[in-house]
């Protein structure tokens, strides 16, 4: 039930995606496409489901502050599965709106005994990422820099800043996300049109699937992403389908505040 609990928090922000890929170059983070805006403020709620299971809730908030666009995340087990494996999970980035450049991922992570707060900063002028983490059990800190090719996304705004780009049926592309000091190519290919039903109503969307050429997802599974089929091309369910189940979020609510 662990590793159940562990991907509700985990899928949105594409932790599943994330595998070190020594010795590749990595690809220049895309800018947003002519005319896009991100949300001034917004909230977005998404249920999860695990199988035929409720199995908690997500909260994504955007909220713009000058040229920076901040995104605050949370993530909670419900009901059996709460009581199983408790989840709550915290997350806030900061990017760049013109660019994508993400400056500052902040996570906190309470899984059943696991309790652990970081801080991964992008200094670009120094081309370098620094990763401060401290373990709350155990009292060990982690203090880690490491080189940066460019221009980066991180794993909270992965799935939110692929909204920007460009969607064409048959296209890819490829976004560079960083995790624990590496950086990964992941490529989102835009597969087709389809009529998604969520708690929220029927949208029009574009199914896209995120891959990489490493990590635990890779020859374990698939993960979709559905976009709304128009300019806001706004996520409306994800699901991810491994060896040991399916879990899906739909959106549930859209608050403009």
């Amino acid at each position: 039930m662990k590793k159940q609990t562990i991907l509700l928090s985990s899928f949105f922000c594409a932790c599943a995606l994330a595998a070190p890929l020594f010795g590749q170059q990595t690809p220049a983070l895309p800018t947003p496409k002519p005319g896009f805006s991100f949300p001034q403020r917004q909230t977005l709620t998404y249920s999860a489901d695990w199988r035929v299971f409720p199995a908690g809730t997500a909260v994504i908030h955007f909220e713009a502050a000058g040229d920076r666009e901040k995104i605050s995340a949370t993530a909670d087990t419900t009901g059996a599965i709460n009581l199983l494996f408790h989840v709550s999970d915290k997350f806030q980035s900061s990017f760049d709106r013109a660019k994508g450049c993400t400056y500052e991922l902040d996570k906190q992570t309470m899984e059943g005994r696991r309790q652990v707060n970081s801080t991964l900063r992008l200094d670009y002028s120094g081309m370098k990422s620094i990763l401060d983490e401290r373990n709350l059990v155990t009292k060990a800190t982690k203090h880690i820099e490491q080189p940066i090719g460019g221009c980066v996304t991180d794993l909270l705004t992965g799935i939110f800043y692929g909204a920007s780009q460009p969607m064409e049926v048959g296209q890819s592309f490829v976004l560079p996300v960083v995790d624990a000091m590496h950086t990964v190519p992941v490529t989102l290919k835009v597969e087709g049109r389809e009529e998604v039903k969520t708690p929220l109503g029927t949208f029009k969307t574009i199914r896209v699937q995120p891959t990489a050429d490493a990590g635990v997802v890779k020859n374990r599974g698939n993960i979709w992403i559905w976009y709304t089929d128009d300019e806001r091309h706004l996520p409306v369910q994800m699901r991810a389908r491994l060896f040991w189940g399916t879990i899906t979020f739909q959106l549930t609510a859209i608050d403009n505040k």
